[in-house]
């Protein structure tokens, strides 16, 4: 929240009294003056979720015609306004009235199983597995353990009644769900014209596939059928469930893996999805930019739509941010779920949700004009292993191929496996819905604070102080078209912020102490939660993080030459770098560039948009560090040096522009621009800011291939992680910090991209899954360390 407490629209954004006076075992008190309130709070709120101008102009031309309410509603706050009546019974039984009173269109099943039954490649794969039985009625029988996930279907009595136990659970368990109000007329407009509505969302926690459905419940929006990726376990929890319409997985498969070796169940899922969308009925699925797990439902969609089987599909990113996420159980029983009801009664709330529902636009011209990836998709090794080994300077042009989003079973058609070319063009597609999904998430307090203390106050920091920089990182938020999820003065933020962190914090405060001292807590478990929240910051600035990690990067090459402050007076023979330097040194724009763009090939999907190029990115993040005030272009006189890396392996190259072996016709010496970087007192500490954003991802990398000589392969693949992330935590142990290098989504994204860097090799074997195994390019210690020095260049040192 942005706005002040007289906006009419957003009275429900109101901090209540138990926020602003959370529970704590300490108290402070902030002397105001302090404090210094920037002028955007209160009068200035981003336009969030609007489509893509370059994807899909014409989607976006609608949008600019029609104007939409900006405003909020707390999801929780039900009273007797919203219903027909009134009294002070009303009042006492609101929430069942209000619950009553929504609309729910039926949806009949409509002959399901036999048109999935006469699906092509139903057919197909069921003949395949039934070759003993044969027969017609054989391959019935091969379907009858899907019968419940083919009837799945919405009841509306049953409905309301999870309706009303989903807002009393969740009044019991967050203090506020806030809405965001100004893309849903639009989602009336569309649902009233019959559009098709896909809804994609990020996967956070199992919360997330119950928010979107009682969201649009609450607004007489009709409800999607929503993909579950969890095991249920008790028989009577899942007929609950896909009688309102949550396809499950089979009972027989723990994890989404499992299902999707299943060819059967596989089929029948992608049929499934067709009729759905044929029957008119929207669908609610969420991506995994970890694994990967969901966009084989998204990419069946598409394909859908490309055949012109579906006229078209409507999609709504969706994005949901926590002030504390739930912890998701992969496996969830009855048992389970009313021990997790009976302990919400009891303890506290864990802060708020915020929900943005994005601008809605069409998936069919999204298709058509195919303007989602401007880059040739390569393997990562082709486009950066030659120059980690040093046989070749600058990055092959394209962009690193992710072709593990989508299983490598998948096939879209039903009687062909898809060209590598259509695999590119549904994994573009599938990076973008991520992309536009995380872009549309709201920036809570939690967020704001976690990434202060882990990236900016490691050593910890007075609470005046954390206030201060809350201020100054909620504009930086704001300007960068960002929304926040929070309102309220900034000590009552900071102080809700802090309460709800407090259990992974350390606490210092005295009667006779001015201000608390705030740190982190020195353990894994509270490093990750931090590390968890932090990361849609992260993905705030990531054009400014890999712009610092560039010019680190070439700073870290200066110290290691021998150059220190002296270089631009040509006193540099036998000095060594002591203390701090300077940074008295001018910076070659083509260099920058080149670093920036061989660290994009390096980070994990979700944090560049598929529909601009790796080159255009990596500009755009050197420029953004001008914004920032870090560099300076500088105008450098004809006889001062300029610092270049450019056309030399390793070392220093240094040339005047009087050089008489150059010339105005050469077009591999155009004149490039040149930066220095700037020395007011906060640029050292805003550089240091930036790279530690990106530190957590690169040093788990860089560790897991120091380890990599530890490893006794070939290994089954879930081993061979487990093993990874066992060095890691071994290695963080050791050196006693960075904790959050040890998390299991960095132990997978590190195997991920050793894997496409061909580091390590894959082999997939019967009954074993895939098999990995070093390459024996890299069991020679010079390429892996060569490896390793290419990574840690971009760690701030």
């Amino acid at each position: 929240m942005v706005q002040g407490n007289s906006d009419g629209l957003n009275k429900d954004m109101v901090l209540p009294p138990t926020q602003q006076r959370p529970a704590l075992s300490w108290r402070f008190k902030i002397k105001k003056k302090l404090i210094t309130v920037p002028p955007c709070l209160g009068r200035f709120r981003p336009n969030v979720g609007e489509c893509c101008q370059q994807c899909t102009p014409d989607s976006l031309r609608k949008k600019l015609r029609q104007n939409s309410v900006l405003g909020f509603l707390n999801l929780l706050s039900v009273n007797e306004t919203q219903t027909r009546y009134r009294g002070w019974l009303v009042r006492r039984v609101c929430c069942l009235l209000f619950v009553m009173g929504r609309r729910v269109p039926t949806s009949p099943v409509r002959n399901r199983l036999e048109k999935i039954f006469q699906n092509t490649r139903v057919q197909k794969t069921l003949a395949a597995e039934q070759k003993e039985e044969g027969g017609v009625q054989g391959q019935r029988n091969s379907l009858s353990s899907f019968l419940p996930l083919i009837h799945t279907r919405v009841i509306p009595a049953l409905l309301r009644f999870v309706g009303w136990a989903l807002l009393k659970m969740f009044s019991s368990t967050f203090d506020n769900i806030q809405v965001n109000l100004s893309h849903l007329a639009a989602l009336h407009r569309a649902s009233k014209e019959g559009s098709l509505l896909l809804y994609v969302h990020v996967r956070q926690s199992f919360v997330d596939s119950a928010l979107i459905p009682l969201v649009l419940f609450c607004h007489n929006l009709k409800l999607p059928y929503v993909v579950c990726p969890l095991q249920i376990k008790s028989y009577c929890l899942r007929t609950v469930l896909q009688k309102v319409g949550v396809i499950l997985l089979p009972p027989s498969a723990l994890t989404e893996q499992d299902a999707e070796k299943d060819r059967v169940y596989s089929a029948v899922m992608k049929a499934l999805l067709g009729e759905l969308l044929h029957e008119g009925q929207p669908i609610s699925v969420g991506l995994s930019p970890e694994s990967g797990q969901g966009g084989q439902w998204l990419a069946s969609v598409t394909h859908l739509v490309r055949e012109s089987s579906v006229t078209d599909v409507t999609v709504v990113p969706v994005g949901i941010s926590y002030d504390c996420v739930p912890k998701t159980s992969k496996q969830v029983g009855l048992g389970s779920v009313l021990l997790w009801l009976c302990s919400s009664l009891w303890r506290k709330s864990r802060g708020s949700v915020r929900i943005h529902f994005a601008q809605p636009f069409s998936l069919k011209e999204m298709c058509t004009l195919e303007r989602w990836t401007v880059d040739k998709w390569r393997p990562l090794q082709d486009v950066l292993l030659p120059v980690v080994l040093k046989k070749r300077i600058d990055s092959g042009f394209g962009r690193r191929r992710m072709s593990w989003l989508l299983p490598s079973s998948y096939y879209p058609s039903e009687l062909q496996e898809p060209t590598q070319l259509e695999r590119d063009r549904l994994v573009a597609i599938i990076l973008h819905l991520i992309f536009s999904a995380t872009s549309c998430t709201a920036v809570m307090s939690t967020s704001l604070v976690s990434s202060l203390l882990l990236y900016r106050h490691r050593k910890g920091v007075s609470v005046s102080v954390l206030c201060r920089d809350v201020v100054w990182l909620t504009e930086e938020v704001l300007f960068r078209n960002k929304d926040v999820g929070f309102g309220g003065s900034v000590t009552h933020v900071v102080h809700y912020a802090l309460s709800l962190l407090a259990p992974h914090l350390l606490i210092a405060a005295a009667p006779t102490w001015k201000d608390p001292f705030i740190a982190c807590h020195p353990s894994l478990a509270a490093t990750l939660h931090l590390s968890n929240q932090a990361n849609i910051i992260t993905h705030t600035f990531i054009l400014e993080a890999v712009g610092a990690c560039a010019v680190s990067a070439m700073l870290c090459e200066v110290v290691a030459s021998g150059v220190s402050s002296s270089v631009k007076s040509g006193g540099v023979d036998g000095e060594k770098v002591k203390g701090d330097m300077d940074f008295d040194v001018v910076l070659c724009q083509s260099e920058l560039i080149e670093r920036a763009l061989q660290l994009c090939h390096l980070l994990p999907p979700g944090f560049l948009p598929p529909c601009q190029s790796s080159q255009s990115f990596a500009l755009d993040a050197v420029e953004s560090l001008v914004r920032c005030g870090i560099l300076v272009m500088e105008e450098i006189a004809r006889n001062v040096p300029i610092c270049d890396t450019w056309n030399k392996d390793g070392m220093l190259k240094w040339s005047t522009s009087d050089d008489p072996y150059q010339s105005d016709s050469d077009c591999d010496e155009q004149e490039q621009h040149s930066y220095k970087i700037s020395q007011p007192s906060r640029c050292p500490e805003m550089l240091l800011f930036l790279c530690n954003m990106l530190a957590a991802h690169l040093r788990a990398l860089c560790w897991t291939t120091a380890g990599l000589e530890l490893s006794h392969t070939p290994l089954p693949r879930a081993e061979f992680v487990a093993q990874v992330l066992s060095h890691l935590c071994d290695t963080a142990n050791k050196k006693q910090q960075h904790y959050e290098s040890c998390s299991e989504e960095a132990a997978h994204s590190a195997v991920r991209t050793l894997i496409d860097l061909g580091v390590l090799l894959e082999e997939a074997r019967e009954g074993d899954g895939a098999m990995l195994e070093v390459s024996p390019l890299f069991h020679q210690s010079e390429n892996r360390l060569k490896l390793t020095r290419f990574i840690s260049q971009y760690l701030y040192n």
